[in-house]
């Protein structure tokens, strides 16, 4: 878990494949239902289509069923799932009917400012769609694609003002998660600021020496 920008998704990559178990996210989940018309998934699209969240039954359910996939039978990664303490609730449950459980989860801390700093600073191609970073990754050009010479723009997700509203979202909805796992004494926290080389490796060495 961490806040939007701290990396979840690379670094549940890295991790996931180092632990030699599948990543399932949320996200992955819904795409997959939605596209092959499972029941769930024609449930969850009804309220995609009408601009409402997905409830947490119909998600908790899409991830019990990719659980009890075999390829999770000795193991999986859980990229930003629950975001909420209800849904750990629901979560809990779930996997103890599953005759499972979660080892550790670990919090990816990374400050606002630096969040803000690493998302405020894409610019998106209209062309190829590559994400670029005026800061990390840029361009030859200032707002010209090194790839195929197209304008880049900065999207409605990347502003500032958004960000910091996303970010609200996060301490109110998905935080209290720091203190629900820390008072079971699986959570984690790693510092998610650096190259992503050297964050995976933090990570890894945590995992290592939490006995993971």
């Amino acid at each position: 878990m961490g806040p939007p920008g701290a990396g979840k998704g690379t670094q549940a990559e890295f991790i996931a494949a180092h632990l030699a178990v599948p990543k399932i996210s949320t996200g992955d989940i819904f795409r997959a239902n939605v596209a092959q018309g499972t029941p769930l998934g024609v449930e969850a699209k009804r309220y995609m289509d009408a601009g409402q969240l997905v409830p947490d039954e119909v998600t908790i359910n899409m991830v019990a069923d990719r659980l009890s996939e075999p390829d999770a039978a000795d193991g999986f990664l859980l990229d930003g799932f629950p975001r909420t303490v209800p849904q750990a609730i629901a979560l809990d449950k779930m996997l103890i009917e599953l005759g499972s459980g979660l080892d550790v989860v670990m919090e990816l801390v990374v400050e606002n400012e630096e969040v803000i700093r690493r998302l405020s600073g894409r610019r998106t191609c209209r062309g190829c769609g590559k994400i670029w970073h005026v800061e990390f990754d840029a361009t030859k050009s200032e707002g010209i694609c090194d790839r195929c010479g197209a304008d880049l723009f900065q999207r409605d997700d990347d502003k500032p003002e958004t960000i910091a509203e996303r970010l609200k979202v996060y301490s109110r909805d998905t935080a209290p998660l720091v203190d629900y796992y820390g008072a079971r004494g699986v959570l984690v926290g790693i510092d998610a600021t650096g190259p992503v080389e050297d964050i995976t490796v933090r990570a890894i060495d945590a995992l290592r020496s939490y006995g993971g």
